[in-house]
């Protein structure tokens, strides 16, 4: 996997300050991660249950979801291309509660 430059102004842009950016974009990949964990669990929640009948048919099972869940870009990779796409809206709570 290559690394990708990040054009600071441009991420910067897109709120306040770089660091608010940064939080954003850390937040969106905690939601990220969540909710592939969940998906993780529930596609391989079947298999665990008939584990006891041929274990090795069971792990290449495991294996091959394992796989296909590694090829997926990593949370950070996507949040920060929401971000820069003008993908992902946020607010912050301050503007929540002043409302």
């Amino acid at each position: 996997m290559s690394i990708e430059t990040l054009d600071l102004e441009k991420f910067e842009s897109k709120t306040a300050n770089l660091y608010e950016s940064i939080v954003v974009v850390s937040k969106r990949s905690r939601q990220i991660n969540d909710s592939i964990k969940l998906e993780l669990n529930q596609r391989l929640e079947p298999i665990i249950a008939k584990e006891t009948e041929d274990d090795t048919i069971m792990n290449q099972d495991k294996l091959n979801i394992s796989l296909e869940f590694e090829k997926r870009l990593k949370p950070t990779i996507q949040s920060i291309h929401e971000i820069m796409d003008d993908k992902l809206e946020f607010r912050f709570k301050n503007e929540e509660e002043g409302k």
